[in-house]
């Protein structure tokens, strides 16, 4: 009987390395349905009395490299306008934040080149979780004529919640994203007291709906809270690792809540 239920667990334990090994991106990938385009028109709100500007247009005094928090953030600052410079890596801010208010405003560049996710990619990592992509991620893409998985195109919490509209608008033009946030909390073994909660209003519109965070993003894989603890965390800005051409922010600023 022991050599059988050793032998039982040594089966199940293969089993569950194989199928990771094996896991693919694509198999959380989804397509359809497919969310209906509406035309909307960008909200570009100066910053209230009582935010904490993150980006001015002026300089990047609030923001660190994500790899090397030590290390003050190398994108670009020029003409009031903050672009993502790829080859130095992500970057967030200083502060870190529990629940808030955020506002940013983003371009897709007008000679944007590829298809899919290949096209201007980039995100909003609501709360950093470290080094790399790691986090709540609110995706950015050119999402105007541009088919991709819906689970990741603008307005998406990526692989998670599909966006309940598409009013993206063309490369080269200004959009905007309107965030409410609200931090996950934990029980003192660790386990889930309450999941993280997001909204989103794209260019004006309700894309995302208080909607309930099954954990962290994960490019391959179901989300999961495994491992985190809470508590504040970061925003971050992600120089994904396409070939495209780097989009653009400015306005940024957030309110804690």
């Amino acid at each position: 009987m022991k050599l059988f239920l050793s032998s039982a667990f040594l089966l199940g334990a293969t089993t569950l390395a194989c199928a990771q090994q094996t896991a693919k991106p694509e198999d959380t990938e989804v397509y359809e349905p497919v969310p209906k385009t509406v035309v909307a028109s960008p909200v570009f709100e100066p910053a209230p009395s009582d935010a904490v500007v993150l980006f001015d247009g002026k300089d990047l005094s609030q923001w660190v490299m994500t790899d090397e928090r030590t290390t003050p953030a190398k994108w670009k600052v020029a003409s009031g306008i903050l672009t993502v410079d790829k080859t130095t890596g992500n970057i967030e801010t200083k502060k870190a934040f529990t629940n808030y208010q955020l506002h940013l405003e983003w371009r897709i560049p007008a000679n944007i080149s590829g298809t899919g996710q290949a096209r201007g990619n980039s995100g909003v990592f609501l709360a950093s979780l470290g080094k790399g992509d790691l986090g709540y991620e609110l995706q950015i893409v050119d999402s105007y004529n541009n088919k991709t998985y819906v689970n990741g195109m603008a307005g998406s919490i990526y692989k998670q919640r599909v966006p309940l509209a598409n009013p993206a608008r063309k490369a080269g033009e200004w959009q905007s994203y309107d965030v409410i946030w609200t931090a996950p909390t934990f029980k003192a073994d660790g386990s889930v007291q309450t999941p993280a909660r997001v909204t989103v209003l794209f260019n004006g519109v309700l894309v995302q709906n208080n909607v309930e965070l099954a954990g962290p993003t994960r490019y391959i894989g179901p989300a999961s809270y495994e491992g985190q603890k809470g508590g504040p965390a970061p925003i971050k800005l992600q120089a994904h690792g396409d070939k495209s051409e780097p989009l653009s922010f400015r306005n940024i600023w957030v309110r804690e809540l």
